[in-house]
């Protein structure tokens, strides 16, 4: 039997959530860069209310967030979290193709996103799912201890934009 799962849009009530599903996601990777992920960092209350967040509900439970910001030539896709209970069902995946859905409504021709060149995993993703390396640099947010902490942007194309503000 399929698993059945809905997206909804964020509204501020979900900021506790939220912050619950960013932490659980994100710890595993404090020892591999040394420090918060930048997701942890964030102050969930605010960025609700700046930003678009469509959360994945499973069954009662959150169980998958895709955080985006429209600008004027793309979508940046700030934060992908799954819970780490549901890992490995599709849902990042799901996410990703519905912030395509979103950025092609909004008749924007890009989406871009960042991550850590130590998530060799997720670069993987990325790349099977289209996305290309367009930069990488220096990690230059809060915390930083280690020299080879690297941001990958990453750019995919998704074809002309159909339309302007």
């Amino acid at each position: 039997m399929a698993e059945t799962f809905r997206i909804r849009q964020a509204e501020p009530a979900d900021a506790a959530a939220i912050r619950a599903l960013v932490d659980a996601a994100y710890a595993k990777w404090i020892p591999l860069i040394g420090r918060l992920p930048t997701p942890m960092q964030a102050n969930y209350a605010q960025a609700v209310l700046n930003h678009r967040f469509d959360l994945l509900q499973s069954g009662e439970g959150l169980a998958a967030l895709i955080e985006t910001l429209r600008r004027d030539d793309d979508l940046l896709i700030v934060n992908i979290a799954v819970h780490p209970n549901d890992q490995g069902r599709g849902y990042g995946t799901e996410l990703l193709a519905h912030a395509e859905s979103i950025a092609a409504e909004a008749g924007l021709p890009r989406l871009r996103l960042y991550t850590n060149k130590k998530y060799t995993a997720n670069l993987r993703l990325y790349a099977a799912l289209g996305y290309r390396v367009e930069r990488e640099e220096l990690y230059g947010g809060p915390g930083r201890t280690l020299d080879d902490d690297i941001t990958v942007h990453m750019v995919k194309d998704l074809g002309p934009s159909r339309h302007r503000a």
